[in-house]
């Protein structure tokens, strides 16, 4: 089973530079980094794990911007965001940063997406909060457009592009219906989640694992619904805090790779966690 780790990477915390060389020397799979560009002082939505809302996620890092430090000083670590916040980004700027990362890392991007739980940020983006599930739909198909090899146009309800040429192009080739790096769709079981997962992606990135032996067979039904291969869905649990036993129920439905949780800490702190998870290695 592979192994990657996912931190709040932070103007406080260890470095991607340093992070990552650390994590391809210890043998981990890769790093994913989540994404908030600001979180505003007055707000409603409530923090999804309860609580406080950690100091950390008005102090992230931009991921791409992160990946790319960690690319340049890595050469098979895997790079991956958890999750990029679609329906907040330009689709045209989005599809060129994604596609840099991907290429000049030599293929080693996994585009993690999702779609938020802070109404109030969203909405200084201009996004509708009812719609936001169908606008994300709507710019992964744009930046597909993209991402194609062949010049192609994309008309949709939330925005359109000419076709265009636009390169660098994501280095994975186009698998069934999905164009561009590994795609994988963050979010809670349902059919909605199920529905998009099969249309335009490679797969779930699932909080921890909560319900995973229910929810599996559920997806999997919807993907072969939609006519993709059943050995070609990734399912990844995401955040995780392992254990012997957790991972072992992972492999048994399974599981291929999980992303364990590093807290948002400093260099020595972060080295000596990373030493506790070599074990599962």
């Amino acid at each position: 089973m592979r192994i990657a780790v996912t931190i709040f990477l932070t103007d406080e915390t260890i470095t991607p530079i340093r992070l990552a060389r650390e994590l391809e020397q210890r043998g981990f799979a890769g790093l994913y980094l989540p994404e908030h560009t600001h979180i505003p002082v007055e707000r409603t939505s409530p923090y999804p794990a309860g609580g406080d809302l950690p100091r950390e996620y008005g102090r992230t890092l931009d991921p791409f911007v992160a990946l790319g430090q960690a690319a340049a000083v890595t050469e098979t670590l895997g790079l991956g965001t958890g999750i990029t916040l679609v329906a907040q980004h330009d689709p045209i700027d989005l599809a060129k940063q994604i596609a840099t990362v991907d290429h000049l890392s030599g293929g080693r991007l996994t585009l993690g997406l999702g779609y938020g739980w802070n109404v109030e940020e969203a909405a200084d983006h201009g996004v509708e909060w009812r719609t936001r599930r169908e606008l994300v739909r709507d710019r992964m198909r744009l930046m597909q457009a993209l991402w194609a090899e062949e010049p192609t146009a994309y008309e949709g309800e939330y925005g359109s592009v000419r076709a265009s040429t636009a390169y660098p192009k994501p280095v994975q080739k186009p698998r069934g219906p999905v164009v561009g790096p590994r795609t994988l769709i963050g979010g809670a079981a349902g059919p909605k989640l199920f529905s998009h997962i099969s249309e335009y992606a490679d797969g779930w990135l699932p909080i921890g694992g909560r319900g995973l032996s229910e929810a599996l067979p559920v997806l999997r039904a919807a993907w072969a619904d939609a006519g993709r291969e059943p050995d070609a869905l990734q399912v990844v649990p995401y955040a995780v805090h392992p254990s012997p036993g957790k991972l072992a129920y992972y492999a048994g439905l399974g599981i291929e790779e999980v992303v364990v949780q590093l807290p948002p800490v400093g260099e020595a702190e972060a080295l000596g966690l990373l030493d506790g998870y070599t074990p599962y290695l």
